[in-house]
């Protein structure tokens, strides 16, 4: 309990600017948290990043998927590093904060000897010459015998409480001194992975940069790429659409209960917006949804009715939700394809090399359905769309954050 002594409200003080750093920290040590994950999921992408790039280097030439592989490396050390920046930031306040703690203990320690030695050289001067014992019997009445023996006892409390106050308030200084050096080192520690990431970053887009160069130098075959692919996309689209128009005329036989059922089914599937399983374990968008420019060739936009995942070779293609499969093609540019319904939903799987599932099969979430086809330049990816009935939807929207 703090009292209305002088020495005792500095004390307060002191104890209640710590009280409240304290719990500004607790918030902090959250954000903190945050930061912590943050670095840990950016150095899984780096490490994965790593593994596709060394898969489609293995080939020896310059290719599109070596530069998206590339650039998702870069885009996750830059993540790294700005957790990291973040992190410092935190930190440096953290110590500001302790810092401040520092310099109230400091005076409150420096204050309180001060109210010590001053009570004991008052006590000195008052009692020069006079022992207690005389100071207490020359009470002329019984009651001011009393009264200077209360005074007595008080004030030798009053040293106590002064002499645990200053041996609090020292103890307590120390430890605060020594979260400041543990503080310190941390962010030494901190500014020494910076250092390295920053290094590491400047080696990434010298090779970036150098990988541009090569790939300028090759636009009339990335121009063919192109337009085989974009044939290849039509391929698929006329494909899907004219299943959908199926399905839809199916649709119309159909009882009113088993139209329920597939309400049903659609319902659950939308339910999951946002929360659908990846068809990959492992990988990155390499392209996303709808237009974008191309990442060479300057002036050319691309137009992507879903998105490409590049992942590492032989990995298995999985479904993202509970569905049917309604059909398995093969797609000149697009390999073997699945394609699952989930009511008036569906989502398609190309690029596969192979196929573990027929069709009419009901497959659960997380089943394989088949594995990623790898092409002559070591890419592995799968290309991956959601539809609802004519619509093409941005898959990215629909899986879960990664």
């Amino acid at each position: 309990m703090c009292h209305s002594d002088m020495s005792v409200n500095s004390w307060c003080k002191a104890l209640g600017l710590l009280l409240l750093i304290f719990s500004t920290s607790l918030h902090a040590q959250k954000t903190k948290s945050q930061l912590e994950q943050e670095k840990r999921e950016n150095l899984s992408k780096i490490a994965e990043a790593e593994k596709i790039l060394s898969d489609t280097e293995s080939e020896k030439k310059a290719t599109l998927g070596q530069l998206r592989a590339l650039n998702q490396q870069i885009a996750a050390r830059e993540g790294l590093i700005s957790s990291l920046n973040q992190e410092i930031s935190l930190l440096d306040g953290e110590i500001s904060d302790l810092n401040i703690i520092v310099r109230a203990l400091q005076a409150d320690l420096k204050r309180l000897k001060e109210e010590y030695a001053a009570m004991i050289y008052s006590s000195y001067k008052a009692n020069q010459g006079y022992s207690k014992l005389t100071f207490l019997f020359s009470a002329r009445t019984f009651n001011q015998l009393f009264m200077r023996l209360k005074y007595l006892e008080q004030y030798a409390d009053a040293r106590k409480i002064q002499v645990r106050q200053i041996e609090e308030v020292s103890r307590e200084l120390e430890d605060q001194r020594g979260k400041v050096e543990i503080k310190r080192a941390e962010q030494r520690t901190l500014l020494d992975q910076q250092l390295a990431e920053n290094r590491k970053l400047i080696r990434l887009k010298s090779k970036q940069s150098n990988l541009v160069q090569e790939l300028t130098k090759k636009e009339k075959e990335l121009q063919k790429e192109l337009a085989n692919r974009k044939k290849a996309v039509e391929r698929l689209d006329n494909l899907i659409a004219e299943i959908v128009r199926k399905e839809l005329e199916r649709s119309k036989t159909l009882s009113s209960s088993a139209i329920a059922d597939e309400e049903e089914v659609s319902a659950s599937f939308e339910a999951n917006k946002n929360k659908l399983a990846w068809p990959v374990s492992s990988g990155f968008i390499s392209s996303k949804f709808g237009k974008h420019p191309h990442p060479v060739m300057k002036g050319i936009i691309q137009d992507n009715p879903g998105v490409d995942i590049q992942t590492q070779k032989g990995e298995q293609v999985k479904s993202v939700y509970d569905g049917k499969v309604i059909q398995i093609a093969y797609v000149p540019g697009m390999y073997n394809v699945v394609i699952l319904q989930h009511g008036e939903y569906y989502t398609v799987y190309s690029r596969l090399r192979e196929v573990n599932v027929k069709k009419g099969n009901v497959v659960k979430k997380d089943q394989a359905i088949g594995s990623v086809h790898t092409d002559k330049d070591g890419v592995s990816e799968v290309h991956f769309e959601v539809w609802k009935n004519y619509a093409k939807l941005d898959p990215e929207k629909w899986l879960s954050p990664k």
